[in-house]
């Protein structure tokens, strides 16, 4: 008997062990399927080398782009790894990605450009060089100033300028060097904003000074150097310096940075403008209403396009390609394949005109053959052209040691092609050799857009993408590093690898964060968030109360410079 009694105990506790077993299993199964479902807090979990291949900060993008160059493998072998590997719950495409941005933000747009209308009826030089002294000598002013280097990061200095000065709701001064706006001689800026030199004549005239003891002080905060910028942890609303420069923001994410301040009304302010991080999908086209208001070609570049364009008739599509003088088939049968995409949904009843600019002349005259089946090419022949501006051999000559980033054309082509792609109707395509949607084909697709987009529009039939050779994905969007390039916030472990050519809808506004569902951060970003103050996690979560403390704890930072 107690033979048998034993053994009925000890077959008890094996039963007991088996059911702990299969609760603990299905526990874990629920976890684990939770986690997939929502967007953890913390480090993405380790999974198969296949999936997710190791990343690692010191990788030399050049390197791993040459060596998948030559791979031999085709597309349909690409495709077919991609559909056995990628699992959709663990990462994304870049078209899957890109699906937020497929619908209209026309109610957006058109808020933003309400705002930014009010803003400079209200703010705009017209209206306070006429204040009285007293008024005139309270009022506050945001410089936007730029150098004569990269057309697109130069630009987004004066655009981030102008949306502070939105959300500070002061004027807009734009810097100038020696007398003359930055690529001046190519650009006609509007009369909405002052000069530097004509501020400092009407402080003296209304006797700011000397009657009511107001110095005209510039207080400068340099974005590029985190541990001292105020980006974050300072109420600029309440700076009580006459002048403010924002300086060091070369692209769309310094003035987004605000959307993360610690104070609710600079974050109130800046989502008045740019939308809620998280919401990709309703996020305004800011840059490009800024631009339609600030920036028009010069009669000599307006010319040049004219000249493009001969019967006046604006483009349907423009194709962005910065190649860096290399002739990629891939990327020509990837672009191939997008602008037929654009040409299939727009259902043209003509045969829609498609413009080409890139930063390798020869690559327009290698790609047309292929377009030419099924649109109308054309493109600006600057050695054909024999306007006034291509006899002017002292503007900005190029630089031989930039040849191979700007290209060999003469610095006023880029101008030229610049406002050329931007009179595009329906659609803007941005590919590349190696990093996709740079500053500049983001303002090119920026200002199209909002060009496109009329008052009383029902509308906006306009779309931006993306293509993709399949060699750029062989390790997800790892190679879209730095902030300047459209995918970046993108670019962690949520991007699949091995994924076949993408053609993508893409942000009008770049995002600055990873509030998305398919956002991940690579590890330099993590990293260089960290000297700001900000704790991001590997799905790109912030930390707020670690900011919070931060910010607590930063000493504050005040640099001046005394105008007058």
């Amino acid at each position: 008997m107690k033979h048998g009694g034993s053994r009925r105990r000890r077959l008890s506790v094996q039963t007991m062990l088996v059911v702990f077993v299969i609760c603990s299993a299905g526990v874990g199964l629920l976890m684990t399927m939770t986690m997939l479902i929502l967007r953890p807090l913390d480090t993405p979990p380790n999974t198969s080398a296949d999936v997710f291949l190791p990343v690692e900060n010191d990788v030399d993008s050049s390197q791993l782009l040459e060596e998948t160059e030559t791979e031999t493998e085709s597309e349909s072998e690409s495709e077919t790894k991609t559909s056995t590997v990628s699992n959709p719950k663990r990462c994304a495409t870049v078209e899957e990605m890109g699906e937020d941005f497929k619908g209209s933000v026309r109610e957006e747009s058109l808020k933003v450009r309400k705002l930014i209308q009010r803003h400079f009826d209200l703010n705009g030089a017209s209206r306070v060089r006429n204040l009285p002294p007293e008024q005139f000598c309270k009022h506050g002013f945001v410089l936007g100033k730029a150098s004569e280097a990269g057309f697109g990061n130069e630009m987004y200095k004066i655009l981030t300028g102008a949306a502070l000065s939105v959300m500070l709701n002061r004027s807009l001064i734009i810097g100038q060097t020696r007398g003359k706006y930055p690529f001046g001689e190519y650009i006609s800026y509007s009369n909405v904003s002052f000069t530097l030199e004509e501020v400092k004549h009407l402080w003296r005239r209304n006797g700011c000074l000397k009657k009511y003891g107001r110095h005209l002080v510039m207080r400068i905060d340099d974005f590029e150097k985190p541990p001292q910028t105020n980006v974050l942890c300072s109420n600029w609303r309440k700076w009580e310096q006459p002048i403010i420069w924002f300086q060091g923001t070369t692209d769309a994410v310094a003035a987004q940075f605000f959307l993360k301040n610690v104070h609710p009304e600079m974050r109130n302010a800046a989502n008045d403008l740019f939308g809620h991080p998280e919401s990709l999908h309703a996020r305004p086209n800011v840059f490009g209403e800024l631009m339609r208001v600030l920036i028009s070609p010069s009669e000599d570049v307006e010319e040049a396009v004219k000249w493009v364009l001969g019967n006046g008739v604006d483009p349907d599509i423009s194709l962005h390609m910065r190649m860096l003088t290399n002739r990629s088939v891939r990327a020509v049968q990837a672009a191939v394949k997008c602008i037929r995409k654009v040409v299939n949904s727009l259902n043209l009843t003509s045969r829609p005109k498609t413009v080409i600019v890139s930063d390798t002349p020869f690559f327009a005259k290698t790609i047309t053959p292929n377009i030419s089946e099924f649109a109308e090419v054309l493109y600006f022949d600057y050695k054909a052209f024999r306007g006034n501006i291509s006899h002017d051999v002292n503007r900005l000559p190029s630089l031989e040691f930039r040849a191979k980033d700007w290209g060999p054309a003469p610095r006023w082509v880029a101008f030229v092609d610049f406002f050329l792609a931007s009179r595009a109707k329906h659609a803007v395509v941005s590919g590349a050799f190696r990093r996709v949607g740079t500053t500049y084909a983001q303002l090119i697709a920026a200002l199209a857009a909002a060009n496109s987009l009329g008052d009383n529009s029902t509308d906006l039939s306009f779309s931006f993408l993306s293509s993709f050779q399949s060699n750029l994905l062989t390790g997800g969007l790892r190679l879209q590093v730095g902030w300047g390039h459209v995918w970046n916030r993108f670019a962690g472990p949520l991007s699949c690898h091995h994924q076949p050519h993408q053609c993508a809808f893409t942000p009008l506004l770049p995002p600055a964060w990873w509030d998305g569902l398919w956002q991940s951060p690579i590890p330099r970003d993590i990293n260089r968030l960290a000297a700001f103050g900000v704790h991001l996690s590997g799905f790109g979560t912030v930390d707020e109360n670690r900011l919070q403390s931060f910010c607590s704890s930063k000493k504050n930072s005040v640099k001046t410079s005394l105008i007058i």
